[in-house]
């Protein structure tokens, strides 16, 4: 208990100096760059949502297209088709990863953490292996009708 008590108050005292220093530098160019750092690591992480959001949609309309397909086009379409898309859900959870972990100049230190590059990987390492197994779903899978 003592130990968090005493993590606790030197957090306490980092967060004045970091009050202390924002208040002297107000107005100065320089915290006007540390806060355009931190709208740039924000925007980053909008865009790896964006990327993601885009590969999961991509995965549901290649597994979906087999069977909103079937009866309507031939065979080989509904095969190729859920296999475009399956494909293109993996490549946007790599392209996420690979956005946010290479955005460019590195900014100035921002006043926000960026997430973890581990994380980005499991997660996104695991969504990719779920569109391989979707993509053998859609290729081995049988249509019925």
């Amino acid at each position: 208990m003592a130990d968090s008590s005493r993590e606790e108050a030197r957090r306490t005292r980092m967060a004045a100096q970091r009050t202390t220093m924002t208040v002297d530098m107000a107005d100065s160019a320089d915290r006007r760059t540390e806060l355009a750092a931190t709208r740039t690591v924000l925007a980053a992480e909008r865009t790896y949502a964006s990327w993601t959001q885009l590969g999961l949609g991509a995965l549901a309309a290649g597994i979906g297209s087999r069977k909103l397909l079937e009866g309507l086009v031939a065979e080989w379409m509904i095969f190729g088709t859920g296999m475009l898309l399956v494909l293109f859900s993996a490549f946007c959870f790599a392209a996420a990863v690979w956005r946010n972990l290479s955005p460019g100049v590195p900014p100035p230190r921002p006043d926000v953490q960026r997430l973890p590059a581990a994380l980005l990987i499991a997660v996104n390492g695991f969504l990719a292996l779920v569109s391989v197994a979707a993509m053998i779903g859609v290729w081995l899978g049988p249509v019925t009708g």
